[in-house]
């Protein structure tokens, strides 16, 4: 199955519906001056062209409802017919995927495909969408969104450094230790409320857009270094300025 192809042919029946619709609402409109002129010929001419206006209405209707039933829509999901035809639409739109069935990171979203229930998650929001094209072009839309929103570097990478002057006691590390990422997010959002708000890959975005804005040091003069891990399982995924993927794990903070 491909939603292209059944969208195809739902297009005749919508246009049907559209133009009987348009139809009823002008004789509608007609009628109602005609009853208050006291045109009776007019009035019965037009009921009966209502009445036919009726019939066609109906008749698109249960055809666009026929149609719409023979679509399966969890042999759709299930097959795994979707997933490929929503990765291609990614493609085309330049969205970059990474992640296998049914869980997929979508730079700064995670997308997951219910495929039991037909439903789609970008993040925690449940979307109700079934039309490869158009999932791809709202991934896309968010994060150009995302993108144009403002974003200043040099409070971020301040906030950044009170964490991680923070999870250094804590952790009771040496100053300008390395320390983990993901540690410092759990400073920054220590509550699950706070987390609801501003999700890891929120916190991804954030470092992203840190990393490709020239910043280097904090406001009183601390430069900062990012580090890898032997193990990406410990690393947030973040795009650079070209698309290119990097992997960051640490963070230290020295003079």
């Amino acid at each position: 199955m491909n939603y292209e192809n059944f969208y195809q042919e739902l297009l005749p029946h919508q246009k049907s519906l559209k133009d009987s619709l348009a139809l009823l609402q002008k004789l509608f409109k007609t009628t109602g001056k005609e009853v208050e002129s006291g045109d009776m010929k007019s009035l019965i001419r037009d009921l009966n062209a209502m009445a036919d206006a009726s019939h066609a209405l109906s008749s698109a209707l249960d055809a666009m409802k026929e149609t719409a039933d023979s679509f399966d829509t969890k042999a759709y999901f299930e097959s795994g017919e979707f997933a490929e035809q929503m990765l291609s639409a990614c493609r085309e739109k330049g969205v970059d995927v990474r992640g296998d069935f049914p869980v997929y990171e979508m730079f700064p979203y995670r997308v997951k495909i219910d495929s039991e229930n037909q439903d789609i998650y970008l993040d925690r929001k449940k979307v109700q969408c079934m039309r490869p094209q158009s999932f791809a072009q709202t991934v896309r839309a968010g994060q150009e969104k995302l993108n144009k929103a403002p974003f200043n570097p040099g409070t971020f990478v301040n906030e950044l450094a009170d964490a991680y002057d923070l999870a250094l006691m804590k952790l009771k590390k040496h100053p300008e230790s390395d320390i983990y990422l993901t540690s410092l997010y759990k400073v920054l959002a220590p509550m699950s409320r706070f987390r609801k708000d501003y999700d890891q890959q929120s916190f991804a975005f954030d470092l992203a857009r840190l990393y490709t804005s020239g910043t280097e040091e904090t406001k009183n003069g601390r430069k900062f270094q990012f580090g890898p891990s032997r193990d990406n399982t410990k690393a947030i995924r973040i795009l650079d300025k070209d698309g290119q993927e990097q992997f960051l794990a640490t963070i230290r903070f020295y003079t």
